[in-house]
């Protein structure tokens, strides 16, 4: 634990400290003061407001949506399975900026509503709500259909053959049982949206303003530290207690079940009522996931002979210092590093989690890996410029700088990921390998390693496409010739003109291709015990 611990104090705990420091102190002296002037403002109350209201929303217009295709890919087996659970985890892993601007070119100024009928929703809040189902529709999917088919389907059929209907059998039955997942699946889908910032950003606008945004507004723009501070403060407690009641919905879920193997519980669609609900689950796919992501493509072509993709060859426009494309190669090499990083930190906090003899203070470290999900990556980002300008760790003109801020938010993923696999090692393997005589780092090259190999694989991928489209933090510290792919969009969405407007659509299309294929890698790689989130 000694070196996951270190990292997280020194790249995490000091910068977030940092910033707020700076922020509540005048003259040496707390101003705890502050903290009461700032929340009770009309317009931050306005902004706290809104963002527990929209969280909410699409909260539960994801579930909405999504249950029905949790309940699909639980209990029904069709030719292209696999394929479509790739199609719905794809939105997942795409940055957030990639998303805005998706919907940005469907529902926009200009967009696909916009040309066929006059119709634009980037100026009201269902571009957001739609945005946040689109990013966080895998979610469920995958957290609740992975708990549902491992559901013993007899207890629903016995209670179907004692008179109950299918309404109620379910009501009564199933939903029970589901209800930790679901709980969980909405925690993670409310902590996701409750610090949204690169979908309102974008499809926002000046109307409509979240806490990870204002935060931005006001350390970037108004450059009031102070008041950016409070709401990191407020953020933090929100998140820590998002964070405690999932804790508890998932240590629930995970002892409350008796569960059954998840391979004999799906059946081919039978009657109607079965084969209409999985046509209604391909049209949502289709219309709500896939065709923002067609028409993102359709709009970087829209140039004749592939002009925008050839413009981001050119350094001359005025927005970068480098061309474009550049930032394809740095995102690549940022996102390798932090994955090589995220894997060592992650990879040895999930061996001491995963000790049955672990104590109490490292049980709870394992909340605490989950913070910088939750926590403001702005604050982090500006937490690093401040916190880390003096020796021994002045990093501010090192490279290494963006790859650990992309580190902090794939680590957890990894965690996530080879802890459940890790804990499932038989103990008595360990012993027997150092009853004849091998070392602790023996033991875990030969017995571990091969059984966690593929997890790790998969806990590679995930940090790596997290890595590639962290946006929050890296907006900060990217230098000016070394911009990241998100940073690159982000520029050119914020400047006039077609020509910087089909870049950024191209750079988002080549994001997604990119995010895609490590997808459709982990899909390969995919086990019923490593698969789920």
């Amino acid at each position: 634990m000694a070196l996951p611990v270190a990292f997280f104090a020194v790249f995490f705990a000091w910068p977030v400290a940092a910033i707020v420091s700076r922020g509540l102190k005048a003259d040496g002296v707390w101003q705890f003061g502050r903290i009461a002037d700032v929340v009770t403002q009309p317009d931050i109350r306005h902004v706290l407001w809104f963002t527990t209201w929209q969280a909410l929303a699409s909260t539960a217009l994801t579930l909405l949506l999504a249950l029905p295709a949790a309940h699909v890919f639980a209990r029904l087996d069709f030719p292209g399975k696999q394929l479509l659970r790739a199609v719905v985890t794809v939105p997942f892993v795409l940055p957030t900026v990639v998303v805005g601007t998706a919907f940005l070119a469907l529902v926009g100024h200009g967009g696909l509503l916009d040309d066929l009928w006059g119709v634009r929703l980037d100026t009201t809040v269902w571009a957001i709500l739609l945005a946040h189902v689109f990013f966080n529709y895998a979610v469920v999917v995958r957290t609740v259909g992975g708990l549902w088919a491992q559901l013993d389907p007899r207890q629903e059929q016995a209670a179907r053959m004692l008179g109950a209907s299918p309404l109620t059998a379910w009501r009564k039955v199933t939903l029970p049982a589901l209800a930790p997942a679901v709980a969980a699946a909405a925690l993670m889908v409310f902590l996701f949206t409750f610090t949204s910032f690169g979908v309102v950003q974008i499809l926002g606008g000046p109307t409509f303003s979240t806490l990870e945004v204002e935060i931005y507004r006001q350390t970037s723009e108004l450059f009031d530290l102070s008041t950016a501070a409070v709401l990191t403060l407020v953020q933090f407690v929100a998140v820590g207690a998002i964070l405690a009641v999932h804790a508890w919905t998932v240590r629930r879920r995970e002892s409350a079940l008796r569960l059954v193997d998840p391979k004999v519980t799906a059946r081919r669609p039978r009657g109607a009522g079965q084969w209409g609900l999985l046509a209604g689950v391909l049209l949502t796919v289709v219309l709500l996931l896939v065709l923002p992501l067609a028409v993102l493509v359709q709009r970087s072509l829209d140039a004749p002979g592939l002009g925008y993709y050839r413009a981001l060859t050119d350094a001359d426009g005025g927005t970068f210092l480098v061309a474009p494309l550049h930032a394809v190669w740095t995102s690549l090499e940022y996102a390798v590093a932090a994955t090589a990083i995220a894997l060592v930190i992650g990879g040895l906090a999930a061996a001491a989690l995963a000790r049955r003899d672990a104590g109490r203070l490292v049980r709870g470290f394992d909340a605490l890996l989950m913070l910088p999900l939750g926590v403001s990556a702005v604050t982090v980002g500006f937490g690093f410029l401040i916190a880390l300008d003096r020796p021994p760790l002045d990093l501010r003109q090192s490279w290494i700088l963006v790859p650990l801020a992309q580190a902090l938010v794939g680590a957890p993923f990894v965690v996530r990921t080879m802890l459940p696999v890790l804990r499932a090692v038989d103990g008595r393997l360990r012993e027997a390998a150092a009853v004849l005589g091998a070392s602790p780092w023996r033991v875990w090259r030969e017995v571990d390693l091969p059984l966690v190999r593929r997890a790790l694989l998969i806990a590679a991928g995930f940090a790596f496409a997290v890595s590639l489209g962290e946006f929050g933090a890296t907006v900060f510290i990217a230098r000016p010739d070394s911009p990241t792919l998100p940073v690159a969009v982000a520029r050119l969405l914020s400047r006039p003109g077609e020509l910087n407007y089909g870049q950024a659509m191209a750079l988002s299309t080549i994001l997604m291709v990119v995010c895609a294929a490590a997808l459709l890698l982990l899909e390969r790689l995919r086990t019923d015990r490593t698969g789920e989130f």
